[in-house]
């Protein structure tokens, strides 16, 4: 039986954090650890966790936090999330990636993962560029972004993460900050226990290539769950701001319902397989 009763310095480890000084990484970590603990006392072991990452700033995450991890490729950690959560359903499964890593290289997993509506959770630490390779421009860049890749100024407009996994199929969409570490870390205990795909867009800001903190703190203002579950209210709120704009940032649940998972049905689609196996084996004995 797993032990429950642990404390936050047994979700600490060893490793030296090589993140920068002030980073909002920092905030994430420490929700996500506030989230564990949470959890932890409704019943849920710290074993029964398991969280995979991408490539980039994020994923260094796996290394300064004890809990079971996998650091998978770059734009990789949706699907290899899926499969674990197919394999073993009882484990709760989170994702770690950056803008980068899940809007530019990993769309398709992201969409596709969200149109299953595989139980998993998705924490998308969005600094709006391509922080770990010194600042190239991402799909939630603004039109006009300065960096590496763009030094004129790039020429595409942000797209919204969050209309995306709406339209996607997402049971649960939301979006966090960085620095809001209690409201972040209420967000993903609600994703975690949400039965279905969840998404939180967290707005992390970088303070090396592109640091919108002082936008981001004039800017950021919480938003009531009061109903937001109907879509046609939902698409409105989270048009509020698109990412491009210098409109007001809401950042909450946007939207939350209830739908069959696919580990749910692909795994009753296992146990009919399973269910015909004696009587295949014994057609292809027939058949040698």
């Amino acid at each position: 039986m797993p032990r429950l009763k642990i404390n936050m310095n047994e979700l600490d480890t060893k490793i030296k954090n090589t993140w920068c000084p002030g980073c909002p990484n920092f905030g994430i970590l420490q929700a996500i650890k506030n989230a564990i603990l949470i959890l932890e006392k409704k019943g849920i072991s710290k074993e029964q966790f398991v969280l995979t990452t991408g490539i980039g700033c994020h994923a260094k995450i796996v290394d300064y936090i004890n809990i079971n991890t996998f650091y998978g490729l770059h734009g990789r950690a949706i699907p290899l999330a899926e499969g674990i959560k197919i394999a073993n359903p009882n484990l709760k499964v989170l994702i770690c990636a950056g803008d980068g890593d899940a809007y530019d290289e990993g769309i398709s997993h992201l969409i596709h993962a969200a149109k299953r509506n595989i139980d998993i959770t998705v924490l998308i630490h969005n600094n709006r560029n391509f922080a770990l390779t010194t600042g190239q421009f991402s799909a939630t860049s603004p039109k006009g972004f300065v960096g590496r890749s763009s030094p004129e100024g790039s020429l595409e407009p942000a797209f919204n993460p969050l209309e995306l996994m709406l339209a996607s199929g997402a049971t649960f969409v939301a979006r966090g900050y960085a620095t809001k570490v209690d409201h972040l870390t209420n967000l993903i205990v609600q994703a975690i226990e949400h039965k279905g795909f969840s998404f939180i867009d967290v707005l992390q800001p970088c303070i090396v290539w592109f640091n919108t903190l002082d936008v981001y703190n004039q800017r950021v203002y919480e938003i009531e769950n009061k109903e937001i579950f109907l879509k046609e209210k939902t698409i409105q709120k989270i048009l509020e701001w698109d990412y491009n704009d210098g409109k007001k940032i809401p950042i909450g649940v946007f939207y939350k319902i209830e739908k069959p998972t696919f580990d749910e049905e692909a795994n009753k689609g296992l146990s009919k397989i399973a269910d015909f196996g004696p009587q295949i084996k014994e057609i292809l004995m027939k058949k040698s």
